[in-house]
């Protein structure tokens, strides 16, 4: 076989994550040829695969991109981390494993603003197509589940008594529960999900990509891609960087790019699609004036509220030299225990005020008092709830540092840029230690370790939200999808990047606005929609069963 045929298949997807792997799996499925393009390494190696050991991978060299933002402006200059997945999996290979849909209202939102075909009604059959979902007997919802795709997801035992008393703290709160926030109803306190299988991590690679190379129809192909091949304005194939120098992966049919929120826009800047101006500052000719690329950049942040326990019954006993063997051995030996899950096995959706029509706060509760880093809070046994508001107005960017492929982007999220992020935090907090002074906490609960008991005014909240708040690392909305006539747009409904031909859009990047919870889901979701969308496909039929909104939300917070 000659080299240009090595080289060659009908799809070229750039981009083995949560996207690209969806992508490329359909695409097989119908019988196509498909090269995916993956700078990263292999997921293999107990660090990834073992759910418990989460906050290793996305800070180790080897499988995360290592981006940072530029100084943030309304955060005293703090740099903050964006990891993004350097492996197969891409992003899926290094999160938390949480799997959120997102909020009905958050697709309606889409279709809204001018992403015809993407409301609620559209997307919730492709969240049904991706799951294999089993609850493994911990409650939830199988009408609107899926139940024999190709992502398993499922639960946590829920075994440690701060996980149910986190629940029942809400309801005393006066919260409703919801035994499946992922169906009918989001809103309220109960179990998380998660894409773990059989104790194990179950990224898109396992879901999507292995399967389809087990077809012969998928390649993979490892080395940066520099930049889309154009032929007048129509995408024709990538230049891939390799350590013997530059090869040209051709698309006989479409280009699709699905390389994450924050390489799909610098792709498709080096490639001339882009902010005009920009791209001339930088020497590159422009293909598509397209001024949203790189623009409309969005995540969640989030605080962690700590709490030290009276009791001894928080993970804190494992987090030693021979606490962590054991859990690693009997995971090895079992894929049981205490790493068999990411330890998320509680949460909560709720709404911070009367007047907000579905949630816009998320908690995550852990029990323990510990950063994604690994850090562990000095007090020893505790726990916390990670919480943060969900539909943040601020607006950032991603931009070319250089014409350079190797350099990474500039990426400045220009966080905490209104007034409203200050005060929907400052209500978190708020909330959050009501939910802890609950009688289900009595039991458990010593004293509060951040922001700490003496931290009460809106000065000193501020403050406080000033020097910790962190990422949850959910990055979107750089290549916005909206209709073809919309001057911000990049792609339209049907993910093609608007002005060019043969180049779509495959990943978090499309998304208008971020979506309620983590944007794994979402983002698999996105990879099975457009794959429907470029076979030509008719999309699955509607499912306009309503969401559950609470009828008093006008008027009462709970």
């Amino acid at each position: 076989m000659s080299d240009n045929a090595q080289n060659t298949a009908d799809y070229v997807v750039v981009g083995a994550g949560s996207g690209g792997c969806a992508v490329a799996y359909r695409l097989a499925e119908a019988g196509h040829s498909v090269i995916v393009i993956e700078y990263g390494g292999s997921d293999a190696g107990p660090l990834i695969q073992m759910p418990g050991a989460l906050s290793y991978p996305m800070n180790m060299p080897r499988y995360d991109w290592g981006f940072a933002t530029e100084p943030e402006p309304h955060l005293g200059g703090r740099r903050l981390a964006c990891p993004r997945g350097k492996v197969i999996g891409g992003s899926s290979s290094i999160n938390g494993m949480i799997y959120v849909r997102g909020h009905a209202r958050d697709y309606d939102h889409w279709r809204d603003q001018g992403a015809s075909g993407w409301g609620y009604a559209d997307v919730l059959p492709y969240f049904q197509r991706m799951e294999h979902w089993d609850s493994g007997g911990h409650g939830g919802n199988a009408a609107w589940r899926g139940t024999d795709g190709p992502l398993h997801v499922t639960r946590g035992k829920r075994d440690n008594p701060l996980v149910r008393a986190f629940v029942e703290a809400g309801r005393e709160a006066g919260y409703p529960v919801t035994d499946d926030y992922n169906g009918q109803q989001q809103e309220g306190f109960g179990p998380f999900d998660m894409t773990v299988h059989k104790g194990q991590r179950y990224s898109a690679a396992k879901a999507y990509l292995r399967p389809a190379m087990a077809t012969g129809r998928v390649r993979l192909m490892r080395g940066l891609a520099t930049r889309v091949v154009m032929d007048g304005t129509r995408a024709t194939g990538v230049i891939l960087r390799q350590k013997g120098g530059e090869v040209t992966v051709q698309a006989t049919r479409e280009v699709i790019l699905a390389a994450s929120s924050i390489n799909t826009p610098k792709l498709l800047m080096l490639s001339g699609i882009g902010p005009a101006a920009h791209l001339r500052d930088h020497g590159i000719d422009v293909i598509a004036d397209r001024a949203g690329v790189g623009q409309n950049l969005q995540d969640h942040l989030e605080l962690y509220i700590q709490m030290a326990a009276s009791q001894p019954v928080s993970l804190f006993k494992y987090w030693n030299l021979l606490g962590k063997a054991w859990v690693g051995l009997q995971w090895l030996l079992t894929k049981t225990g205490p790493g068999a899950t990411n330890q998320f096995e509680s949460c909560a959706f709720i709404r911070s005020q009367a007047g907000v029509d579905y949630p816009d706060l998320q908690y995550h509760f852990l029990p323990l008092a510990v950063r994604y880093d690994g850090q562990v809070a000095a007090e020893g046994h505790g726990f916390q709830a990670h919480v943060g508001p969900m539909r943040s107005p601020s607006r950032g960017s991603v931009t070319l540092r250089s014409a350079d492929p190797a350099d990474p982007p500039k990426i400045l999220f220009n966080y905490m840029a209104h007034d409203k992020d200050w005060a929907d935090f400052r209500r978190a907090i708020r909330l959050t230690r009501e939910i802890f002074a609950q009688p289900a906490f009595a039991l458990y609960l010593k004293h509060e370790i951040q922001p700490g008991a003496d931290v009460q005014s809106d000065d000193a909240l501020n403050d406080f939200i000033r020097d910790h708040v962190e990422s949850a690392y959910h990055p979107c909305g750089t290549a916005r999808m909206g209709a073809a006539d919309d001057p911000m747009a990049v792609v339209d409904p049907q993910g093609r990047v608007i002005g060019v031909q043969n180049l779509r859009v495959a990943d978090s990047s499309i998304f208008p606005r971020i979506t309620n919870g983590n944007l794994n889901a979402p983002s698999i979701m996105t990879g099975e929609k457009m794959a429907d969308h470029i076979l030509g496909r008719t999309p699955l039929p509607a499912d306009n069963r309503a969401p559950w909104v609470h009828p008093d939300w006008e008027t009462k917070q709970r």
